[in-house]
């Protein structure tokens, strides 16, 4: 039984990953800004309060955590806004930065003492953050976001595997969430259980590696 957290656990995907790592008998912390019903009625452990954009937030999740070894820590919690060139909004870029790539960098620093040889550190990105595979242009303030989010999950890749801590950046699929508005090819417990079985195959060998929830490999 491993201890997992769930960072942005109150609905989707988020939620789904929360269901099945507690049915297959997980210790599972879940956090969210509120807590739905759902997420309520799963009977796991819920940090309530948790914004990954507000410092204090995430600092006082750390200080209630401390002395606590996790074994994986996913961090999921993201936002999509559809920002195209002829409509630039500056503000939503930036929100979508904030939650998207510094949000995961700060939850990722602050809970990094809880991380122990062989834990594993999960971020939940997107193939529209592939530099490579981008051929339709658009969503401006979401491709620039995940790309950061990319580029610092590669960073802490190099900067945990001395301690023995493992990372891997996941593209879930174009999953039907509130995210995408209903839109997508899978469901939420579709590509939950793509990404629990990618979290479960890494280790210290493909540490930093981006993909896909099928098991394909992206391009960054």
């Amino acid at each position: 039984m491993a201890k997992v957290m769930v960072v942005g656990a109150n609905r989707g995907i988020g939620l789904e990953l929360c269901r099945q790592l507690n049915a297959r008998g997980d210790e599972v912390i879940a956090t969210c800004r509120s807590a739905s019903p759902a997420l309520e009625s799963l009977g796991v452990r819920v940090e309530r309060g948790v914004d990954v954009t507000d410092d204090a937030s995430v600092k006082a999740l750390a200080a209630r955590l401390a002395g606590e070894a996790l074994d994986v820590l996913v961090i999921n919690a993201g936002v999509l806004d559809n920002v195209s060139l002829a409509g630039l909004d500056f503000d939503s870029i930036r929100r979508q930065f904030e939650v998207n790539a510094i949000g995961p960098l700060r939850v990722a620093a602050a809970l990094s003492p809880n991380l122990h040889r062989g834990s594993k550190l999960a971020i939940v990105t997107s193939r529209m953050g592939s530099i490579t595979d981008n051929g339709s242009g658009g969503h401006y303030g979401y491709r620039m976001s995940k790309a950061a989010a990319n580029m610092a999950g590669a960073s802490l890749a190099l900067d945990l595997k001395p301690g023995g801590v493992a990372v891997v950046m996941l593209h879930p699929g174009f999953v039907r969430t509130d995210l995408t508005h209903g839109r997508g090819d899978c469901d939420p417990p579709v590509a939950a259980r793509g990404l629990i079985d990618r979290i479960d195959a890494l280790t210290l060998e493909t540490t930093g590696t981006f993909v896909h929830a099928n098991g394909e490999r992206l391009a960054w």
